[in-house]
């Protein structure tokens, strides 16, 4: 059993080197709750290392040469499943979203997401949510309605387009269960500005509260 104190372990599977460095400073830097246990250069290599170091979370480029990142992501989870894998790419088509999520991917973020975000997003894995860059989960759902030839309700993703880079920090906070006062101690801002800042978000969402919050991440899920 982990305990409060044990940091979660991370292998990096990229093959961009100079990002992949940057990236392991980062997390090393600014989250003492993470530690970046290794560097895989491709996915072959990224299964050989998952077996061996048996790390909790791995973030995972999707194009590769060698082996590329969603078959590696089947190979990981068929062997060990326990592992936690999120695709780190710039590639934000709707078929490699969903064959990522449909492999066994814990989530699919593009690689300009913000240093703080990717931070609160990985933190976020211990709940369940599945990790999908804003832009990407809008497009999906609106895909979803139009397959299943619905009327699609922008109201169920209004908060991907209205909410700022801020607030959909404090919104993914938010919806992991932080409180006003861990949102400010994260986020290096004060309290008084957290709490306008949560007013905003509700207001703009129309949420009264963060049990509503969770449930309007929720909605993200892929299906």
């Amino acid at each position: 059993m982990r305990t409060t104190h044990e940091k979660q372990k991370i292998l990096l599977v990229e093959d961009h080197f100079c990002f992949a460095v940057g990236l392991k400073t980062f997390l090393t830097n600014y989250a003492q709750d993470l530690e970046v246990i290794g560097i895989a250069e491709n996915g072959q290599k990224g299964v050989e290392m998952a077996k061996e170091l048996k790390p909790d979370i791995i973030l995972m480029d999707v194009r590769m040469p060698v082996m590329d990142g969603i078959s590696a992501v089947k190979i990981i989870k068929k062997d060990l499943p326990k592992i936690k894998i999120v695709m780190l790419s710039t590639y934000d088509e709707d078929e490699f979203v969903r064959e990522a999520i449909l492999s066994g991917a814990s989530g699919y973020l593009l690689k300009d997401t913000s240093p703080t975000e990717l931070i609160i997003s990985i933190r976020a894995l211990n709940t369940g949510i599945t990790l999908i860059s804003p832009d990407i989960a809008k497009d999906l759902v609106r895909q979803k309605y139009i397959e299943q030839k619905r009327p699609y309700d922008k109201r169920q993703t209004e908060w991907l387009s209205v909410l700022t880079r801020r607030e959909r920090e404090i919104f993914a906070l938010l919806a992991t269960g932080h409180d006003n006062e861990q949102i400010a101690e994260t986020l290096h801002i004060s309290l008084r500005t957290v709490r306008n800042q949560v007013s905003i978000i509700y207001a703009k969402l129309e949420v009264k509260d963060r049990f509503e919050i969770i449930q309007l991440a929720n909605r993200l899920r892929p299906v």
